[in-house]
């Protein structure tokens, strides 16, 4: 089958990979130049199978406004709010208070994170790319005997899923991360022992050059403006190139990949997809004292920051802040950030000199992403990942591939269908 793919972030490109390398002819459509441009251009750089969760949470509600009420807080809102923040936040509301629903839907990511794991190495194996990736782990630090204890409760259903994970105590932390010098608050961490790391954008680029050696068509500066079709099947793509021009494409099925920009696509299908753009900040740096740097990937939960280490470089990311698309970079985000790094390591570079970058993560109201058959029988999305787009990639694009094919999913795709926002 011809397919197309729409969107070259990273969940596109891993799924552009799996179709053809099921003998399928695949043409991703991607509005940049290049692959991977878009939120999976500096996100935090950690492929965290063990810490997926949904974004709708009931004890993330209650937290919700001393966050937004405090200076360093993480989570930060626009004022005044738009229509369409307040239209997803009363949406998460809903789904946080649904009873069993967190529970559900967070063992379901958890086995999408696992798979997605398993895919990974594989894909690692059959092809060579450089992008600064490992799997050393993940350590999510204890500030408070509180968080301490919340983390024994969490590993309680690690086990229950048979993902490693361990209790480290403060010396164990430091012996794992002998970097970290910093004065930060510290009563043990949790430590997700298969996670891994990784640099997306470099990802997306090197996987997107491999899928072109075998035969994919790339069409950079092409907008999808919008899909042609009947009651039945999608019959053709309207694109756009970046001089103007128009043109239609015929295809035999579609898998739209374009994370916040998806529902432009499908809701003249009747398809509503709310997903809205959760908003982030990262900062890239030269390490100036590897010595001083994390060995792989550090979630400081004082200040909710993400520091990662990218062989010679370290990134470092935070903030979950409702402002629509806004693209501004406020100095008190990165101020945020940096006070967070020289906490845990200190000296580890310049970061001052850093690398500034926002973008948006495709966030549902309940937290899955959207995976599976759309409003015909062609049609087909991968999309909605929110925060963990870089995790879940190579597990959602293998599962997204075996629909196609009309095989049996590795994994139950009920958490993560389409139409789940309208019954």
């Amino acid at each position: 089958m011809h397919i197309a793919v729409i969107g070259g972030g990273v969940v596109g490109v891993t799924t552009a990979w799996e179709l053809n390398r099921r003998g399928h002819q695949v043409t991703v459509l991607e509005r940049h130049g290049q692959a991977g441009n878009e939120t999976s251009k500096a996100n935090a750089a950690q492929r965290s199978y063990g810490v997926v969760y949904p974004w709708a949470d009931s004890a993330m509600v209650m937290r919700a406004i001393p966050w937004l009420l405090k200076q360093d807080g993480p989570l930060k809102m626009s004022l005044p709010p738009s229509l369409d923040t307040l239209r997803f936040m009363f949406s998460t509301l809903r789904y946080a208070w649904s009873p069993g629903l967190y529970g559900l839907n967070k063992r379901a990511m958890l086995r999408l994170g696992m798979h997605s794991r398993e895919r990974f190495m594989e894909l690692e194996q059959q092809v060579d790319l450089e992008f600064d990736g490992n799997h050393r782990g993940l350590l999510h630090l204890a500030s408070t005997p509180e968080a301490l204890e919340n983390y024994r409760q969490t590993q309680k259903l690690l086990n229950e899923l048979g993902i490693a994970s361990r209790l480290l105590t403060p010396e164990q932390v430091r012996e794992a991360e002998p970097g970290m010098t910093g004065n930060g608050p510290l009563y043990g961490a949790l430590s997700y022992d298969t996670d891994g790391t990784g640099d997306c954008h470099l990802f997306s680029r090197a996987l997107a050059k491999a899928c072109e050696d075998n035969g994919v068509n790339f069409r950079y500066n092409t907008e999808t403006t919008h899909l042609m079709a009947d009651d039945q099947r999608v019959t053709r793509i309207a694109i756009r190139d970046a001089a103007g021009s128009t043109q239609v494409l015929d295809v035999d099925a579609v898998v739209v990949c374009a994370g916040c920009w998806s529902n432009s696509l499908t809701q003249p299908l009747n398809l509503k997809l709310p997903i809205y753009p959760v908003k982030g900040y990262s900062l890239t740096v030269p390490l100036k004292d590897p010595n001083r740097a994390p060995v792989s990937t550090v979630h400081d939960d004082n200040f909710k920051v993400v520091a990662t280490r990218l062989g010679d470089r370290l990134r470092a990311t935070g903030f979950v802040e409702m402002a629509d698309f806004n693209r501004d970079i406020p100095e008190a985000r990165l101020a945020t950030i940096r006070k967070s790094v020289e906490s845990r390591f200190p000296g580890c570079a310049d970061l001052m000199a850093a690398e500034t970058w926002t973008g948006f993560r495709p966030m549902t109201p309940d937290g899955p992403a959207i995976i599976g058959r759309g409003p015909r029988d062609n049609l087909f999305l991968n999309t909605g990942h929110g925060t963990f787009g870089w995790t879940l990639s190579a597990g959602s694009a293998d599962v997204i591939a075996q629909l196609i094919d009309g095989e049996p999913t590795a994994i139950c795709l009920d958490p993560f269908r389409p139409g789940r926002f309208r019954e």
